[in-house]
């Protein structure tokens, strides 16, 4: 499965941020562009143990339920998918500031690698390990630029 921790996935990653446009349209949800940006780079922050959100009681009943589907497959993420607050932007924010922000966190996820991810659980699928961490954040940052067809 691709992952965040392999420089060939980072910068592919990167290189579709780069086709963003502040006019670019949502293909569903309510984030513009730039929201939708700032949410992954505090995602990745989050992964990072930059901050530790408590665990969510919804994740702790169906979260042992849907993280084996989570990590089976390359699958994309479902449109629309649930979001913690501690995540959710919803302040207008500049698409070349919120772009650069998140180039940079994913290049210090990918080059400290498995040993800066947090052991804190994620908030909704529980403990998760180094690897797993990647691949989500992965999985995260392609669902929201196919939400902008990037």
């Amino acid at each position: 499965m691709k992952n965040l921790f392999d420089p060939a996935t980072a910068n592919e990653v990167k290189a579709r941020l780069a086709t963003l446009q502040p006019d670019t349209r949502r293909q569903w949800g309510t984030m513009t562009g730039a929201q939708a940006m700032a949410h992954c780079a505090a995602s990745l922050e989050m992964a990072l143990g930059d901050f530790n959100p408590p665990r969510k009681f919804i994740g702790r009943v169906l979260g042992p339920l849907i993280k084996p589907l989570a990590f089976r497959d390359d699958q994309p993420m479902r449109k629309n998918s649930p979001t913690i607050d501690e995540v959710v932007v919803q302040d207008d924010r500049d698409l070349e500031v919120e772009t650069t922000r998140l180039r940079s966190v994913i290049d210090r996820f990918t080059t400290t690698g498995p040993s800066a991810c947090t052991t804190h659980p994620h908030a909704f699928f529980g403990p998760l390990t180094p690897e797993q961490w990647s691949i989500l954040m992965y999985k995260h940052l392609d669902h929201h630029l196919r939400q902008f067809a990037a």
